[in-house]
């Protein structure tokens, strides 16, 4: 089955400062360059979901979908925006992906797609292993069936923002991601992060 990919950059980025922190860069790369490349050859196509003028991101000559819900409602607002840009172009089903998080899986999608087709779920969300909780959720990272879209339209309009009050519901799969040597959903929310990142980059292929 097609599916196409979007990344969310519809943050804030207060921790870094505000701005696009994607657009910094990470070993002669932006964030998002990065983020791009390794989500590139696991789906058909790829929009950025991002608030502003959209010129900034010109250079990665992507589709630059804003939010259609206001006042910054959180990452199921790009989710929303993400599905009604796939719908719009004949897909069934969007993974999406945070532009602060350059190291995800490299079969990200496919494993997303295997947990929804195992449990029967219309949609799926990547988790890590814990050893205090068992696992943690990284609910940016996921599978998400187009059709329910308008029922997501209704949730954020009536103030719904947690992704996970959100999925439950629905018949959310999980899928684990184990055996990195490595955190694969590192994100970059300080600057202090960034440095951590460059010094990844030395361990990770």
């Amino acid at each position: 089955m097609s599916i196409a990919g979007v990344i969310l950059a519809g943050g804030q980025a207060r921790r870094m400062g505000g701005g696009d922190k994607c657009l910094l860069p990470l070993g002669g790369q932006s964030l998002l360059g990065r983020v791009i490349d390794r989500l590139a050859p696991q789906v058909d196509e790829m929009a950025l979901n991002a608030n502003g003028d959209p010129a900034r991101f010109a250079d990665f000559h992507l589709p630059v979908i804003a939010d259609s819900i206001p006042d910054f409602a959180g990452p199921l607002a790009g989710v929303l925006a993400g599905m009604d840009w796939a719908a719009e172009r004949g897909y069934a089903r969007i993974v999406t992906v945070a532009a602060d998080t350059p190291f995800f899986p490299a079969r990200l999608v496919a494993g997303l797609g295997l947990a929804c087709e195992a449990q029967g779920a219309p949609l799926s969300m990547a988790v890590t292993p814990d050893e205090t909780r068992g696992t943690i959720r990284h609910p940016t990272f996921g599978q998400w069936d187009v059709a329910l879209r308008d029922d997501l339209r209704a949730a954020l309009n009536d103030g719904l923002r947690k992704v996970i009050l959100w999925t439950r519901p629905h018949g959310c799969a999980e899928m684990l991601f184990d055996g990195f040597a490595y955190e694969p959903f590192f994100n970059v929310n300080t600057p202090q992060d960034l440095a951590m990142a460059q010094e990844m980059l030395t361990r990770i292929k």
